[in-house]
């Protein structure tokens, strides 16, 4: 992947990077892209139901455990004592996409649009981050030259995001 086709949904907890990206992606998808996405987690987290054949292949020490049928498929890779993986990595396992969106990995150098609402209480990341291309924003008005949208301009932000994979 390249930097044109990742662009990150980063800010702080609550912001409502998550809301964003769930109606981004049929906004997008509308245009005629083919979108994957990426969530950080800065927590454990499971996505197998315990006693399921899966989870008992994983309790029983399976280093990586794929699940597939014919509607989808997933693989589980148990990290035991490994480091966690860097996005660049995560990136290159995905299938080639038109976009990918990535949600967290705020601290990470590639290109983001930040998500930020009053209610967190939490300053903007873009003054200090210059990988912030775009602010979408209850609060902000103006992000030092760069574009702000309306929480709910969905359809412009899925054409600035749109325009940087075709450019």
């Amino acid at each position: 992947m390249t930097a044109r086709n990742v662009l990150g949904i980063a800010g702080w907890s609550g912001s409502g990077k998550t809301t964003l990206i769930t109606r981004l992606i049929p906004a997008l998808v509308a245009k005629g892209l083919s979108v994957s996405t990426i969530k950080h987690a800065h927590h454990s987290f499971d996505i197998d139901t315990p006693g399921k054949d899966t989870w008992r292949h994983r309790e029983a020490g399976a280093s990586e455990v794929l699940i597939s049928s014919r509607a989808r498929m997933a693989l589980m890779r148990e990290m035991r004592d490994a480091p966690e993986p860097e996005l660049d990595e995560l990136l290159q396992r995905l299938a080639p996409v038109d976009l990918v969106l990535v949600e967290g990995y705020k601290s990470a150098g590639h290109p983001k649009i930040e998500v930020h609402r009053a209610a967190t209480g939490k300053p903007p990341l873009y003054p200090d981050d210059p990988t912030v291309l775009a602010v979408v924003s209850d609060a902000v008005t103006q992000a030092d030259g760069r574009p702000v949208f309306a929480l709910d301009a969905i359809d412009a932000i899925a054409a600035f995001a749109a325009a940087r994979v075709s450019a």
